[in-house]
Order: structure tokens, then C-alpha cells, then sequence
């Protein structure tokens, strides 16, 4: 562990893996968190999501903001208070995650977490492919076509392999100031796009039933802050644990909430002066038709910057989740690995599939359920106190403290499955009328129509584990030194 204090330095690999990071090598600060989060949600994806809210869900502008603030700055308040465990344990959290599920246990949640991350990834490539595809067009008028959309989908794979495959320290960096960049950027392509509105159109369109607004918050909640929740504590591990803990929830919620609101809101005026937004195959290529040629340049050097902020963090995380699920490789080498995968999704949302928002959402609505039963579980975890051991964490044998019962702590690993059931039992994942993934058997109820089993899943799951499980032994675990922070949730978040 001695060589370890170059690891987190911009500029230079990262050679730490999923080991926690000790109290010597903490520094920083919560506002860290907020350029993390600024910068993972300042791509253009907050526009189809904000397309959705009225498109499919019947909202007005009035109520899209709303559900905009509601959903985004909720979710990622959320986000800040499970990044607690990372400057309180020092791993990323699905290691931190082994403590509570077992050993065993825990592969199924973090091979969740790694599909979702991997998921996210395409999504986020193939978005920037079709931005740098329409840049190469209007630039050099080059049409599209096979090879070179295979090679934009390389561009932005490499320039997310550069930043991810460092690591920490430089992403820390690159967020700050290429936030300040795309941000300005964005800013400018925001206020060009507000131009072309029919004001008349929008303030003509009927405002949406009260179900819709419910369910448009759950659409936000699920696509935003809900697919970052297992990552939070990746990137607070380095933090000091005498930082408070409800200073990296005002961080997060705040940072993601910025962008996020004015993206999703946007995205809501747009469609409701014009849908085509939320039914285009190529968001990229549907928005800059609505801007004057001459903003075409900036705007996709915009959009492009703004994804590539999203997916090398979304990269990093997915490579310490691969390490965690037992690839005994280099963490940057599981960067590599990860994005030869992503590299593959890409082909096939740009040259097989033939829509790229019913994917998306039927994505979002499925991993959204396994995901919140995490949450669930994690949350009652550790507002009963818990501490790390180091050591326990990264022993996977059967001499582990976190071994439990064949490897499994079953009242976690069961309110995980019982969730997981509860949820999907009110989930419909679904293309269109004709393209039904999965339907539960109460889908159809209000509850399902509303989109509301990844929150069934949460409330399912810390109510089991509330009941089953009990609190963790604080003597099992290395006392707590007074000096290195708050040990306990309540003391942590004030």
C-alpha cells in the first residue's frame, strides 16, 4: 500500500482498485460532488426525457418543470446520502455492498449495477456517434455510412477510455473545468433553442391529469438520480470522513438538479411546440434542425462534450463493478473491457435497431426495479449504523467477517428478491402497443400505469430488511476512531 499515494493524481493512472482508500490518502472536498454530478448530467439525454413528459405522459410545461425539480433533484438527493457509506467505508459501493449482502450475495446486485452501467454507456455512445456523424456533415459534408459510423463510435470510445482508464483524480479535474466549458456551451445552444418555440402551442397545450404528473416523476426519478444511486460512493471514497454527510446530499442533489432541470424542462417546451422531437430516431439530428446553421458547430461540439462528461464517469464505476463481480484484472484494464462492450452496443442501436426510445425507456423501466431494491436495503443498512471493515471486504473466502450464512446474509439478500418481485409484479416494460418485453400481473393497476414499481421495489425492500435483519454488531467491525468522522446516519448527514 505504499506506492499507493501516487494513485490518485491528475495526469496519471489510477493503480488503486476496489481496496478501500485509507484516512491517510482522504482529501477534498464536498464540492467535489457537485461537479461530479454537474458534469455526468449536462448531456443532451435530459432533452428526450423531457420530450417523454409530454409526448407520453400528457404534461403541460408547468407541470413538466415541476416534475422536472421533483424527480431530478429528489433522485440525486438520494444519490449524496448513499455516497455517505463511500467517505465512511472508502470502497466503491457494490465492495461496500459485500458488508451487507455477504460475499455471495452480493453478485447478484452488482452484476445488476454493471448492466445497468454498461447499458448507459451505449445509450450515451450512440448519442454522441450521431453528434459527431452530424458535426462531420456539416462541417465537411460527409454523408453517413457504415464505416464511418463505426469510427465516430471509436472517437468517442477512445476520448472515454483516455479519462476513465486514469481514473479519479483526473476526472475530478476534467469535471470542474469541462463543465464550465459545455456548460457555457450549452447555455448558448439553450437559449437559440428557446427561440424557435411556438409559444402559442405551448401555452395552448391542456394540462395533464394529476397520474401523469406522479408518473412523470417516477419516468425522471427512474432515467436520472436512480441509475447514479449505486454509484455515488465511487466517487466519494476519496473524500475525508469528517466532511458532513448532508453536505455531499446538498452537492449531489444540487449539482445533478442544475442541468438536469433545465435540459428535462427544455426538452418538455420543445415538444410541446413540436413532438417531433420524442418520436425521432436521431435526437441529435432532431434538434439541430431546429437551430440556425450557423449554431450547428457549437451545438454538436456541445453535445458531444456534454456525453463524454456522462460516460467516462459512468465508465470508471463500470470497471470497479467488474472488478468487484471477480475479473481479477487492473482497473483500467477493466475499462478496457468495458468499453469493447460498449463499443457493440453502439453497432446495434446504430445499424440494427430501428428505434432508439423505446429501447431506451424499456431499459430504464426494467433496471430500475433491481436497482431500487438495492437502494432499499442499502438505505435501512445504514441508517442502523453500519461500519467497514477493510479487511473483511476484500477477503472473499470463507474466513471473511462478511462470509455469513454460505456466503450469504439472507435477510438482505431475501428483501432484495422479495422487492425485486413486489416491483416487477407493477411493472410493464414495453416498445409500444405491440411490443411487449414484460407485463406484471398488476401492471395494469394504478400503481403500475403510473410507472411506480421501482419504488414499490425500495419501500418493499427496506420494509423486509427492516423486519429480517438486524442491526449490524458494531463490536464485529473495527471500532470507530472518535477523530475520523461521524459513525452513525444521523451523526453523518447533519
Amino acid at each position: 500500500m505504499a506506492a499507493s499515494t501516487k494513485n490518485d493524481r491528475v495526469g496519471t493512472v489510477e493503480t488503486r482498485g476496489i481496496e478501500p482508500v485509507p484516512d491517510s490518502e482522504r482529501r477534498g472536498h464536498a464540492s467535489q460532488m457537485f461537479w461530479t454530478w454537474f458534469a455526468a448530467n449536462i448531456s443532451l439525454l435530459g432533452l428526450p426525457l423531457g420530450a417523454t413528459l409530454v409526448a407520453f405522459r400528457g404534461l403541460n410545461i408547468w407541470q413538466a418543470v415541476l416534475v422536472a425539480v421533483a424527480g431530478s433533484v429528489g433522485s440525486f438527493a438520494l444519490v449524496g446520502a448513499l455516497s455517505i457509506a463511500g467517505k465512511k467505508g472508502g470502497a466503491p459501493a457494490l465492495t461496500l455492498s459485500r458488508a451487507v449482502f455477504g460475499q455471495r450475495g452480493n453478485h447478484g446486485p452488482t452484476l445488476v449495477t454493471w448492466l445497468s452501467r454498461v447499458g448507459w454507456e451505449t445509450i450515451t455512445t450512440t448519442t454522441a456517434a450521431y453528434a459527431l456523424l452530424a458535426l462531420l456533415n456539416t462541417v465537411f459534408g460527409v454523408e453517413r455510412g457504415t464505416v464511418l459510423t463505426l469510427l465516430c463510435l471509436l472517437v468517442f470510445i477512445a476520448c472515454t477510455l483516455m479519462i476513465s482508464g486514469l481514473g479519479h483524480a483526473t476526472i475530478m479535474w476534467i469535471n470542474k473545468w469541462a463543465t464550465v466549458v459545455f456548460g457555457i456551451l450549452n447555455l448558448v445552444v439553450m437559449g437559440f433553442l428557446v427561440a424557435t418555440v411556438d409559444w402559442s402551442k405551448v401555452l395552448d397545450h391542456p394540462a395533464g391529469p394529476a397520474s401523469g404528473v406522479i408518473a412523470g416523476i417516477g419516468f425522471i426519478a427512474a432515467g436520472t438520480g436512480i441509475g447514479w444511486a449505486n454509484a455515488g460512493a465511487d466517487y466519494a471514497r476519496y473524500l475525508p470522513q469528517s466532511i458532513p454527510g448532508g453536505r455531499l446530499v446538498r452537492a449531489s442533489a444540487f449539482g445533478a438538479g442544475i442541468p438536469l432541470v433545465l435540459l428535462i424542462s427544455l426538452g418538455s417546451l420543445l415538444t410541446a411546440g413540436d413532438p417531433a422531437l420524442a418520436t425521432s430516431a436521431d435526437p441529435v439530428a432532431a434538434i439541430n434542425a431546429l437551430l440556425p446553421s450557423w449554431m450547428a458547430v457549437p451545438y454538436l461540439i456541445a453535445a458531444f462534450g456534454g456525453l463524454l462528461m456522462s460516460n467516462h464517469l459512468s465508465t470508471y464505476s463500470a470497471g470497479l463493478t467488474m472488478i468487484t463481480l471477480g475479473i481479477r484484472v487492473p482497473r483500467a484494464w477493466a475499462v478496457v473491457l468495458d468499453v469493447i462492450l460498449m463499443f457493440l452496443g453502439g453497432i446495434y442501436f446504430m445499424l440494427i435497431a430501428d428505434d432508439f426510445y423505446g429501447p431506451f425507456s424499456t431499459f430504464l423501466t426494467l433496471l430500475a426495479v433491481p436497482i431500487s431494491a438495492w437502494i432499499g436495503v442499502i438505505a435501512v443498512d445504514m441508517v442502523r449504523g453500519r461500519q467497514y471493515d477493510p479487511a473483511g471486504l476484500m477477503d472473499t473466502g470463507r474466513g471473511s467477517r462478511y462470509w455469513y450464512t454460505g456466503g450469504f446474509n439472507l435477510p438482505a439478500v431475501l428483501a432484495w428478491l422479495a422487492a425485486i418481485a413486489a416491483g416487477l409484479t407493477f411493472t410493464k416494460a414495453a416498445t409500444g402497443a405491440d411490443d411487449v418485453w414484460f407485463a406484471g400481473p398488476l401492471a395494469d393497476s394504478w400503481l403500475g400505469t403510473n410507472g411506480l414499481g421501482w419504488l414499490i421495489a425500495i419501500v418493499t425492500a427496506g420494509a423486509a430488511y427492516l423486519l429480517l435483519g438486524r442491526r449490524p454488531p458494531l463490536s464485529a467491525d473495527p471500532a470507530p476512531d472518535p477523530a475520523a468522522g461521524p459513525t452513525t446516519f444521523e451523526e453523518a448527514t447533519r
